[in-house]
Formats: C-alpha cells, sequence, structure tokens
C-alpha cells in the first residue's frame, strides 16, 4: 500500500494510497482542473477562456510556473513554420501540435516512401506514396483538433519562400542540403524571424538558433558558403541513426517553445552538437562574423540567391 502526502499547486494537497490511484482519472483530474482554473482567475491579461477538454489536454504545462494561462495562450495564437516533413520535422511537427501550437505550416514537395519510415514517425506504411504534408497533416489533425495546419505541397525557392515565411512567428529548418539551408537562413534573416536549424549526419546531429538581426549570429556567420561539390559524402553512401532524427527534431521542438513563451536561455549565439555514440552533449560559442555577407554592417547580400543542389537519393 502507498501512502503519500505532499503539497502540491500552491496550498493542494493529494492523498494517494490504492484507493486514489484507482480513482487517479477523476479525482486527481478534477483537481488539477480546479487548480488551473483559480490560478487561471488569477492571471492578469488572459483573454483565452479554456474549455474543459483544453484544461485537461494542456494541464501539465499550465500547471508550470513559466507557462500558465498565459503561456499555454501564446501557444494556441502562435504560428510556427517548419520546412520539411521528414526526419527532422517528423518530431517537431508531432510535439509542437501537441503543445497546441495554434497554426503549423509545413512545406515539402515529396512523397512518403518506404525508407523515410525508419526515422519520419509521423508518417506510416498506409501512406506510403501519399505527398508527406499531407500525411503530417492528417497525423497532426487526428492528434490535436486545435491546431490549424498549412500544408504546402511544392519547394520552396527565391520566388516564393519570404512571402510563406511572412505570417509566422518561428520558422525551423528540417531540410537536407546546404542549399535549401542557405536560402533558409536568408530569407529568415530577410523577414526578421528567428530560425532554429537542425541538422544530422549518422551518428551525430546538430542544433542552433539564428537571429541575425538582433546583433547574433546567423547561420552565414557559422558557414558562410556552401561546400564545394564533392566536400561533403554523398547522402547515399552516409545513413543515418533513425533515432538520432528524434533528438534533435524534438530540440528544435523545445527551442520553438522556449522562444514563443519568452523562457528559458536561448541557443541563439551557441551551436548543440550530440554525439549518440558517445551519449555527450556539447555546446559551443558562435561568434557573429563582423564580416557577415548577410548580417554585418558590410553586407554585400541584398536579395535571395539560389544555389544549385546536388543529387542526393537519401532523404533526411
Amino acid at each position: 500500500m502507498i501512502h503519500l502526502v505532499e503539497p502540491l499547486f500552491e496550498g493542494y494537497i493529494i492523498y494517494c494510497n490504492e484507493f486514489a490511484l484507482r480513482r487517479r482519472r477523476t479525482g486527481y483530474r478534477r483537481l488539477i482542473n480546479r487548480y488551473i482554473k483559480d490560478r487561471n482567475k488569477k492571471e492578469e491579461g488572459l483573454e483565452m477562456d479554456f474549455s474543459e477538454e483544453q484544461i485537461e489536454r494542456y494541464s501539465r504545462h499550465i500547471i508550470l510556473p513559466e507557462v500558465g494561462g498565459k503561456g499555454q495562450e501564446k501557444l494556441l495564437n502562435a504560428k510556427v513554420f517548419i520546412l520539411g516533413a521528414g526526419g527532422l520535422g517528423s518530431p517537431a511537427l508531432m510535439y509542437l501540435a501537441a503543445a497546441g501550437v495554434g497554426t503549423i505550416g509545413v512545406a515539402d514537395a515529396d512523397v512518403v516512401d518506404l525508407s523515410n519510415l525508419q526515422r519520419q514517425i509521423i508518417h506510416n506504411n498506409s501512406r506510403i506514396g501519399q505527398a508527406k504534408v499531407e500525411s503530417a497533416k492528417q497525423t497532426i489533425n487526428e492528434m490535436n483538433p486545435d491546431v490549424k495546419v498549412n500544408a504546402i505541397n511544392e519547394r520552396l525557392t527565391v520566388d516564393n519562400i519570404q512571402e510563406v515565411l511572412r505570417d509566422y512567428d518561428v520558422v525551423l529548418d528540417g531540410s537536407d542540403n546546404f542549399p535549401t539551408r542557405f536560402l533558409m537562413n536568408d530569407a529568415a534573416y530577410f523577414e526578421n524571424k528567428p530560425l532554429i536549424s537542425g541538422s544530422m549526419f549518422r551518428f551525430e546531429g546538430q542544433v542552433a538558433t539564428f537571429k541575425g538581426n538582433e546583433g547574433l549570429p546567423c547561420y552565414r556567420c557559422l558557414y558562410p558558403e556552401p561546400p564545394p561539390k564533392g566536400m561533403v559524402p554523398s547522402c547515399g553512401e552516409a545513413g543515418v541513426l533513425g533515432a538520432l532524427a528524434g533528438v534533435i527534431g524534438v530540440l528544435q521542438a523545445v527551442e520553438a517553445i522556449k522562444e514563443i513563451l519568452g523562457v528559458g536561455d536561448s541557443l541563439a549565439g551557441y551551436l548543440m552538437l550530440f554525439d549518440s555514440l558517445k551519449m555527450s552533449f556539447r555546446k559551443v560559442r558562435v561568434m557573429k562574423d563582423p564580416e557577415c555577407a548577410l548580417c554585418s554592417p558590410t553586407a554585400t547580400i541584398k536579395e535571395l540567391t539560389a544555389y544549385e543542389e546536388a543529387v542526393c537519393e537519401l532523404r533526411f
């Protein structure tokens, strides 16, 4: 038998024994909902009237002092764009949707392939051949009806990317090639959007947040130009650990949620490196390049540039 008495939620007390554990789905839930309602009444500036279903769905967020009703309201009103519904985009999309981000845009021109399912968890076997953005939208709609999904089944180019990003608060890059990464960085900079970039290779991954408009580094401060052809091993030869995509994609989602809430320490100005074989994280400082071609006072890049994309058979 378990007897547990502990203070919870600023004075609320829960007594847990075998009977209480059996009643968890009713009594504990009601207690949380009561606490949330009382707390929301105390929060000034809260405009949203949460339904009973929303209170229960987001209860573990709302009881966090750093989130609360105001924070959940911010999430429900937020707009996040993700480039790519693949390995990195899949977990990021799912956790942002579960968190209650109100509007999620996703762009991908690819279709679901059997080889994707080793890491692209937003898709399943029955959707092979279906457009990835439609598959992702279906999964999100089934997960959380609060979320509006803008599915863009086309490639983003110099001609359309700025218009797409303009309506969003935060943008995530889950692309799998350098030309697209540079295009995404430049467009985010010109549209003054925080960019959360993730990438992975074999057993290693990295995450960074770029805010070149705020006196912090942009992607070009770290990588001034795309690497020459042949310098980076071909995608078909590389391979990637499937579960690694989950780690990196979830870190991108966490960064996006923090940006929306305005809490914690941003990765802006840092690069988070993860080695899955050593199971180690390392955060290194990224300095702003005083001669960056994009975000420095002497910048020479004034408009978007299209780089030639190498042929790649392995999609992240």
